[in-house]
């Protein structure tokens, strides 16, 4: 059964941890011993390499921390959730998606009760009980979008296709890593990637944005991308930049190991039969690096991955100075020896 810890604060001071079986069920983001730019798209169903990969909607021990979290940006800043009219119908799709994922996939915390438009939803992770009409924003506290997503994990972005361009029209987007969802609104998938290096030349995202266009709704499709951050923060947006762009250069070859974080959104693209919307829903788990090295595997494979990084990567990335300390930390770990396919630990224990 799933148990949550107490509630973490993912800002200062913060309390942010992962138990053993938390690290097992990582979502691990490198299969090769070099990084290199490329979609990965596969279908976004069950089962997968870890726990992580499970579920429709995952939610894991850090789920009342998170929660509470997007509480505190919402609170300074309304802004981070926004539904334009015309985006009405695909929220209450989304609703509809989420409540029913959360009650299948986790039983022992969600439930949906249906009667026509007559619905009752049960979080007994947090004590909620309602009672609504679906379809009706007024019977609902808030929109049908936040209030749904208020209880969820990951951000939730609506994209909409107009004049042949996928288009980020709305969503709750309180965790954004380096971007800023107020200030992309309305910009298409193509603009909104355009600083990403190495990927204009390939091609990367004008073919991203034909896959999405083709999306169906029997088949969401999920990718990995991956980050470093100093500091288990879960709000780096451009809004918060002053406060989280300081946190790297504090980092010392004698605390790296509990200071940098491994940051993996796992993205999943799901086309909404009404509305034909897409929902782009990006989960974020952060690895602390000490708790990468109890995996062995990920440990080597991550040394291999950081050493051999493409110099416009490492600017992008923006990892600097802390880049050969977490090299160096890594290295021990590493004894050159082949490692296997894939991105699962190969290991039950830690």
């Amino acid at each position: 059964m799933l148990i949550f810890r107490p509630v973490e604060r993912f800002r200062e001071p913060f309390s942010v941890g992962n138990s053993e079986a938390g690290i097992l069920r990582f979502p691990f983001p490198f299969r090769d011993d070099r990084f290199g730019y490329a979609m990965g798209m596969e279908v976004h169903g069950r089962p997968g390499v870890t726990a992580a990969f499970d579920a429709e909607f995952d939610v894991d021990e850090h789920y009342l921390g998170e929660v509470a979290e997007r509480e505190m940006v919402l609170r300074g800043d309304a802004s981070r959730c926004h539904v334009p009219e015309g985006m009405r119908g695909a929220a209450w799709e989304v609703l509809g998606l989420v409540m029913g994922a959360l009650a299948r996939d986790f039983p022992e915390y969600f439930a949906v009760e249906r009667d026509g438009r007559d619905w009752r939803w049960r979080n007994r992770a947090l004590g909620v009980e309602q009672t609504f009409v679906f379809g009706e924003d007024g019977t609902l506290p808030c929109g049908p979008l936040e209030y749904i997503t208020r209880q969820a994990q990951g951000d939730f972005a609506l994209l909409a296709e107009r004049d042949g361009r996928v288009l980020l029209e709305g969503g709750m987007v309180t965790a954004a890593a380096g971007w800023s969802f107020a200030r992309n609104l309305g910009k298409s998938f193509h603009y909104i990637h355009a600083p990403v290096p190495l990927v204009a030349e390939t091609g990367l995202v004008d073919r991203a944005e034909v896959f999405l266009r083709r999306l169906t709704p029997a088949r969401p499709a999920r990718r990995l991308g991956w980050g470093i951050t100093a500091e288990p923060r879960l709000d780096m947006s451009l809004e918060n930049e002053a406060v989280w762009r300081r946190d790297k250069d504090l980092v010392t070859a004698a605390d790296v190991g509990e200071r940098i974080w491994l940051r993996v959104e796992l993205q999943s693209f799901t086309r909404l039969p009404q509305s034909q919307a897409i929902l782009f829903w990006i989960r974020t788990y952060m690895l602390r690096l000490d708790e990468v090295a109890r995996v062995r595997k990920w440990a080597a494979r991550l040394h291999r991955v950081l050493r051999s990084l493409h110099p416009d990567v490492v600017a992008y990335k923006g990892l600097g100075h802390v880049l050969p300390l977490m090299v160096d930390f890594l290295a021990p770990f590493d004894d050159g020896g082949v490692l296997g396919p894939g991105t699962g630990p190969e290991q039950t224990v830690i």
